[in-house]
């Protein structure tokens, strides 16, 4: 997903740098975490991206990007971009996953997960799911669905073996009240669903994508950036939310 996500935002008209983290031997890691330091401190947008670099073991990649991320040097840098330069951050599908472990969705920052956070777990099927969804836009609250319309249902890919969002009824009361409930799956005329066949992994009121609480940080799991000109041309349904055009715009005007 790095090379699909790069030319999403290259064609939303961004700037990419991709970095690598390598781990082979000690000063591989010092070095790269000094280069995640310094890219995260040149850069307005962090991007969580999914697929399976990383390893896709139980809770995926996750578990090693939100590792790397708990580093005091990389966490102070990514805290800096968010509260006090304005920054905009995005995971998708594994991405959502390490941003959820790190607590940066729903908390907005890097604290981990408490005992009764919401979380990301294994599809109600027990197996990986590869299918077009549909999700519906619910909230207005994040720059990244600024070229999104409320209340419109978009078709996107999704690819996951641990993509059903759980939480307890209390979180999700609140994530609702908040705004921060920024997606659900649907069926294609846009209502809600918790059938298998639209709510693919039965995730908890069909919550598909969440929020920070200010909204700049997002974490989704469709692959909104797998999309392009003459792709999917057999499903019908709009297959262009703009997520990566919301953001880059975000900082032009």
């Amino acid at each position: 997903c790095e090379y699909d996500t790069t030319k999403a935002f290259e064609q939303a008209g961004a700037q990419v740098k991709t970095v690598v983290f390598k781990n082979m031997t000690e000063s591989q890691i010092v070095e790269s975490v000094n280069a995640f330091e310094q890219a995260i401190k040149e850069s307005q947008i962090l991007m969580f991206s999914g697929g399976f670099s990383a390893g896709d073991e139980p809770d995926g990649s996750a578990k090693f990007i939100a590792s790397i991320f708990r580093n005091p040097k990389i966490m102070d840098a990514v805290h800096e971009l968010l509260q006090k330069r304005d920054g905009l951050a995005l995971g998708i599908c594994n991405g959502f996953q390490a941003l959820i472990k790190l607590g940066l969705v729903p908390y907005g920052e890097i604290c981990g997960q408490k005992e009764d956070s919401p979380t990301l777990t294994y599809n109600t099927i027990n197996r990986h799911i590869s299918k077009m969804v549909y999700t519906k836009v619910v909230s207005n609250k994040s720059p990244w669905l600024a070229q999104a319309e409320v209340g419109k249902t978009y078709v996107s890919p999704a690819s996951h073996g641990e993509g059903r969002f759980v939480a307890p009824k209390e979180w999700i009361d609140k994530l609702f009240a908040n705004g921060q409930v920024a997606t659900q799956y649907s069926d294609p005329e846009g209502r809600i669903s918790m059938d298998e066949e639209w709510n693919i992994n039965g995730s908890y009121s069909a919550i598909e994508g969440i929020t920070s609480p200010d909204g700049r940080i997002l974490g989704k799991m469709a692959h909104s950036e797998r999309m392009g000109e003459g792709l999917y041309a057999n499903v019908p349904g709009d297959k262009f939310q703009d997520l990566f055009r919301g953001a880059v715009d975000y900082f032009r005007d």
